[in-house]
């Protein structure tokens, strides 16, 4: 189970629509474990004040974007995004 499961099956049996402070006041003490330390739903809905969801799926999408840094493994890491055009990137290497 990921950081984010209890978080998201609190937010699909909530009702809607719902204000971030309506989602912060049922379940912002929820801690979300996540693989660089942990936040509550709270910390994490906080910035976004009186924003309304229509449903379940636009609070999860919220939740997900607004976690901290703590919620990514290593900042400013891909192996897999191609350099940018007009920029110099790494040459490539087989193996």
């Amino acid at each position: 189970m990921g950081p984010f499961t209890d978080a998201t099956d609190r937010f699909d049996a909530h009702s809607y629509p719902a204000t971030a402070q309506d989602l912060i006041e049922e379940h912002g003490d929820m801690v979300l474990d996540l693989p660089n330390g942990s936040e509550t739903v709270e910390e994490a809905l906080a910035p976004l004040g009186t924003t309304t969801f229509e449903d379940a799926e636009s609070a999860r999408l919220a939740l997900y974007g607004t976690v901290s840094s703590k919620a990514i493994g290593r900042k400013f890491y891909s192996d897999r995004d191609p350099t940018a055009m007009g920029e110099n990137g790494p040459d490539p290497v087989s193996f």
